[in-house]
């Protein structure tokens, strides 16, 4: 700052002019044709596991071809000069009536699972379930603009990998994730997907490693409604109480964040086998469980909070 009074104190408003990069020098408009040509290929011939082009890939294609260090700002904009903009369709998976999603906050069951939670010395639970197929899922990726990107897959293939996770608040201790991943290779007699027994088994290993009472939280799918499920619910009254989640309220679930993380990370990826998918899930699963602060940014996106002491429903 002190630099650029001085040189506006002795040559005006020419002293403060850009005089451009003091880096090497960036491509001119005859170089920008091999990248773009680079670029309509896929991302896999160029090494990477999926089909997204972002800036920091572009940014290393662009080093590798002409040794010239561009930063992820200076990629941006060139980009957006020749025609390429960050692209994916907006849509919205559910209708539902936001006026009683507000009043269910304030009032209904999750306000009063918070509530026992407090009283308790409970965690807060929220589960909830996912999958992922052969087919990848769309994510954003740099392509020229009025040209819809197409993901280039092997194959739909056979098989569906299933994910179940529970995501722990409790006020003063760290955020805990807890997940069971299941394959489905189409096999004669194999489990299609999750049983209520599932759902047991991660429950109570969940209580064993928090070592506190559970208040849990999460929708009304049929396996949830299970006469064993009910069962062992009843069973274990003392450290377990369950709520029901409202169908038109999906997005109150910080689980669903947790998927969004997920899908994310592996959107575009064409795997060669179900055993590629499989790894991959478990890999961001387990990063995930290790960054606490990416799973509160979870139950932030919800509009919930914890308190100490206290709990409220934030808007």
């Amino acid at each position: 700052m002190e630099r650029w009074r001085r040189a506006w104190r002795g040559q005006g408003e020419t002293g403060v002019l850009s005089k451009g990069s003091p880096g090497r020098s960036k491509l001119s408009e005859a170089q920008v044709v091999r990248p773009e040509r680079e670029l309509e290929r896929d991302p896999l011939a160029h090494g990477w596991a999926d089909q997204r082009w972002t800036l920091a890939r572009i940014k290393t294609l662009i080093g590798r071809l002409f040794h010239v260090s561009y930063t992820v700002e200076g990629t941006w904009a060139l980009l957006k000069r020749h025609g390429w903009s960050w692209q994916q369709p907006a849509r919205r998976a559910i209708e539902r009536d936001d006026a009683a999603v507000e009043v269910w906050k304030e009032e209904g069951d999750v306000a009063a699972g918070k509530t026992i939670a407090a009283e308790r010395g409970a965690y807060l639970v929220f589960e909830d379930e996912a999958g992922q197929s052969m087919t990848p899922s769309c994510a954003r990726t740099w392509g020229r603009i009025g040209q819809t990107p197409v993901v280039r897959v092997r194959g739909r293939g056979s098989g569906r990998v299933s994910m179940a996770a529970m995501t722990c608040y409790k006020p003063g201790e760290r955020t805990r994730l807890f997940y069971a991943v299941r394959e489905y290779r189409g096999r004669k007699g194999e489990p299609k997907g999750f049983g209520w027994r599932d759902f047991r088994d991660l429950i109570v290993r969940a209580h064993i490693q928090l070592r506190a009472p559970i208040v849990l939280v999460w929708d009304n799918v049929r396996l949830h409604l299970t006469a064993g499920m009910k069962e062992f619910i009843a069973a274990n009254t003392e450290w377990l109480t369950v709520f029901q989640l409202r169908t038109y309220a999906p997005d109150l679930n910080p689980t669903e964040g947790i998927w969004s993380l997920v899908k994310r990370d592996i959107g575009n990826l064409a795997a060669s086998d179900l055993a590629q998918i499989t790894r991959t899930v478990k890999q961001r699963l387990k990063r995930i469980q290790y960054r606490p602060g990416l799973i509160d940014g979870c139950l932030t996106c919800t509009g919930l909070t914890l308190e100490a002491g206290r709990t409220d429903a934030g808007s």
